[in-house]
This record gives C-alpha cells, structure tokens and sequence, in this order.
C-alpha cells in the first residue's frame, strides 16, 4: 500500500501514536507499505510552529527521516488537480493532499471527514 499521511496524523505519530487506529498504526508499521509525507503537511505544520500555535516534539525534516517516509513534492500535476477539486473543503493543504492522492494512487492517512467527498482512498487514522 502507498500511504501519504495527513498533518494531524503525522503529528500523533511523533507525539502520541495510540492516537492513531490500530489499523493505521499496523500499515504505517508495515516495511512492504510506502509511507509519504507531502511537503504540503510540513509546510502547515512549520507554519503552526512559527506562529506558535504549534510545539511539536522534533524538528518535522526529523519527523520524516524517523518514518522513513518519502518526503512529496508539489508537482504541476498536483497543482492542475486542485484546480479540477469542488469545494467540498477549503483547506489549501488537504486540498493539496487530496490533488496528490488522487493523481498518484495514494490512500491518505487520516481523520478528516471532509476527505471521503472526494472519492480519494483513506485509512482512517
């Protein structure tokens, strides 16, 4: 499974994983799945933390590397999807997510019950 993991569900990863469902926790445990956090993620999670809105236990470049997740970039592609995306969500960067799932066969990790609109694939975090 390719899983790209939603901000909320990085941040219970580094500072509470029993957060999360045993299922995600089973397949983000998984070696055979692929885990990918999207640059998206990090940037709203950096700007939470620089705002102070945010304290986190790690810097989010740590977050990843302990993970082993593959860090996704924004791509034109990604950018053209959001633009075809109704508003069912306003988030820019779930938005985001949901474009880069959807145009790369990712199922997200998540929470968000906006997510589901969007016929994305999820494992419920």
């Amino acid at each position: 499974m390719r899983l790209l993991i939603d901000s909320h569900a990085l941040l219970w990863i580094l500072s509470n994983p029993r957060q999360l469902s045993t299922d995600a926790r089973s397949a983000l445990g998984d070696p055979v799945n692929e885990r990918f956090v999207s640059v998206a993620a990090l940037w709203e999670i950096a700007i939470k933390v620089s705002a102070g809105k945010l304290s986190i236990p790690t810097a989010v470049d740590a977050a990843v590397v302990h993970l082993a997740a593959i860090p996704l970039a924004i791509t034109i592609g990604h950018v053209k999807r959001v633009q075809t995306l109704p508003f069912h969500h306003r988030d820019p960067f779930d938005r985001m997510m949901i474009a880069q799932a959807l145009e790369d066969g990712l199922t997200i990790v998540t929470r968000d019950w906006h997510f589901p609109a969007y016929g994305v694939p999820i494992l419920a975090a």
